[in-house]
């Protein structure tokens, strides 16, 4: 976690299913370096969408009992995603919640996933094994050249690399499915 504000540079991959993408982690040297977790992600907003017109984004992610407030600014061109960042944790994403709406922000998406996260040792990276309402997909994020060199050796080329948000993504699912786009949820959660 960049709590100093720090800049993020990551991909994602189309990943096989969970139990293939695990083998492949593993196989190349990878080990599960935090279980696999719920996450529920709020991202906020203006009404207008200010935030997402300058390319910003405000979320709040709770993972058990931990709760991390983010802030991304825009994104720095290139092959990867770069963008400044910084998190912090709170004690209480209902408190925190009720602060961003009382500033103004109100919910535009939730979207849900399943993360587990794998390291490697000596890696100056993480990987992380992401399931979703709209698919199983990699997330490499690190320095450009050990996220390069990874995503080689798991057999994927930089054509493969992915840079879009799961905003986009489900955007995008929605689209391709003919689905009214809402919140990018397991069936479960609504």
């Amino acid at each position: 976690m960049s709590t100093a504000g720090g800049v993020e540079t990551e991909i994602k991959l189309t990943a096989p299913a969970v139990v293939a993408a695990r083998e492949l982690l593993e196989s190349n040297g990878f080990v599960e370096s935090a279980p696999r977790l719920f996450e529920a992600n709020s991202v906020f907003d203006t009404p207008d969408l200010a935030l997402r017109n300058r390319r910003n984004l405000l979320r709040l992610r709770q993972v058990g009992d931990r709760c991390v407030l983010t802030w991304k600014g825009p994104e720095i061109p290139g092959v990867h995603k770069s963008r400044p960042e910084s998190e912090v944790e709170v004690s209480s994403c209902q408190s925190m919640e009720q602060i961003i709406h009382g500033l103004g922000y109100q919910l535009v998406f939730r979207y849900e996933k399943y993360r587990t996260e794998f390291q490697m040792a000596g890696g100056d990276g993480t990987a992380t094994l992401d399931e979703t309402p709209v698919g199983v997909y990699f997330e490499l994020e690190g320095q450009a050249e050990w996220i390069d060199q990874i995503a080689e050796r798991l057999g994927y080329r930089s054509a493969d690399y992915i840079t879009l948000s799961y905003w986009a993504l489900y955007l995008e699912f929605c689209k391709q499915n003919l689905i009214q786009p809402k919140h990018m949820v397991f069936e479960s959660g609504g």
